[in-house]
């Protein structure tokens, strides 16, 4: 809508700023692509800020979005990534500046596919692939190796020169599949389930030398994911250099940093082994050389005891002990018997000296009626009773003449 407007009547800039706005308002939601060049994401703010800048024209604008629509990318969207940005032009009048906020962000490129790579990383993830309890430990000596690799490739060569160079006698059965391109993904799941079907093979490395995100994206596709998932056999992932990670190596029971590093973890070294079988008989030899110097030692120290030279010591030793023992006891038990005797005549004494026999023999009687009873009073008898009298040296009868009372 045109304005009339001009010297002498021109419009304040807060009414030109009101009217930018309602035009911008009234142009919906676009699509912009740029890149980042200023992030900030505030630990508990659920509004993310960052700048999108056009490289081309050397132009930037502000963007804000809600804290989940970043979060979906934030795994793989940092400062200088380029993305596409859903987004409705806002402008704030009362400075006079644009603004985009943002309800849709998807990296473009390489970022685009490390965003899928990481959608079906957490997808995988959640179905329990990538865990711990279900890796397996590698055999200590394999009889046969399984290598799946390019055809003469470097990756090849560091394998074999390296596994050999540490065991001569290490074998291997190779299969040669393609490593990039669209039929790297078949042949390499192809040659894993073959190796894994043979009963002699004892593990399974999958080699390839270092390349782009893309050339290493068939390790990364789902389908050789799963097939090493489902593998009876171990499987080590060899792909690119240190700082590669296809999701094969988080599948593999073993990951390796290069081709050379998997030959170093599935083969030992000879050198190395010997050395160590050596240093564990030397370490043996000198225990049991210790534990028979210690015993010998024990046995001198027992038998120069005086009663190793001379054991009939120990006999007179004890037979001194028993003549002394054996004299203790007999003066004891005399002592005793004595104490005895003593005591059983101040017993046999006081028992005489009690006893109804000694007051008879000092001329006393013993009165008693015909029925056994003791006449103890005057009143216990009558004139004409006839009583026993027991003296010291036998019993009479008499007869009761008169009684006093």
């Amino acid at each position: 809508m045109a304005l009339n407007t001009s010297a002498d009547a021109p419009l304040p800039v807060g009414q030109v700023s009101r009217l930018i706005g309602g035009w911008i308002d009234r142009l919906g939601a676009v699509w912009v692509e740029g890149q980042i060049t200023q992030l900030s994401r505030r630990p508990g703010a659920g509004v993310v800020f960052l700048t999108l800048r056009d490289p081309s024209n050397d132009i930037s604008v502000a963007v804000t979005c809600y804290r989940q629509v970043f979060d979906a990318v934030a795994d793989v969207v940092s400062e200088g990534a380029r993305v596409v940005v859903h987004a409705k032009p806002e402008w704030y009048a009362p400075r006079g500046q644009l603004s985009l906020r943002a309800s849709e962000i998807k990296p473009v490129g390489i970022g685009e596919l490390l965003a899928r790579l990481e959608q079906l990383k957490k997808s995988l993830a959640a179905e329990g692939l990538f865990a711990l309890d279900r890796k397996r430990s590698l055999p200590f000596l394999p009889q046969l190796i399984g290598l799946v690799t390019g055809r003469a490739s470097a990756a090849e060569r560091d394998v074999l020169e390296n596994a050999r160079r540490r065991w001569p006698a290490v074998r291997f059965e190779v299969r040669n599949v393609a490593v990039q391109g669209v039929h790297a993904v078949p042949q390499v799941v192809q040659a894993v389930k073959e190796l894994d079907a043979l009963p002699e093979v004892d593990v399974i490395i999958v080699a390839r030398g270092g390349g782009s995100v893309e050339d290493l994206l068939p390790f990364s596709d789902e389908l050789l994911v799963r097939a090493v998932g489902e593998a009876r056999t171990p499987v080590v992932s060899a792909i690119g250099h240190e700082p590669d990670s296809p999701l094969l190596d988080l599948v593999a029971d073993v990951r390796a940093s290069t081709p050379t590093d998997a030959a170093k973890k599935v083969v030992p070294d000879v050198g190395e082994e010997l050395d160590r079988v050596q240093g564990l008989r030397d370490r043996a030899l000198r225990t049991v050389r210790g534990l028979l110097d210690r015993e010998e030692r024990g046995l001198a120290h027992a038998l120069a005891r005086p009663v190793m030279e001379r054991p009939q010591r120990m006999v007179e030793d004890r037979e001194d002990e028993v003549d002394a023992l054996l004299a203790r006891s007999r003066r004891t038990v005399r002592h005793l018997l004595d104490r005895a005797d003593s005591e059983l005549s101040h017993t046999l004494a006081r028992v005489v000296s009690l006893s109804p026999a000694a007051t008879l023999e000092r001329g006393y009687a013993v009165l008693q009626r015909e029925d056994g009873a003791v006449v103890r009073s005057a009143q216990d008898v009558g004139v004409g009773d006839v009583l026993r009298a027991r003296v010291a040296e036998g019993e009479f009868g008499v007869r009761v003449d008169g009684v006093e009372r």
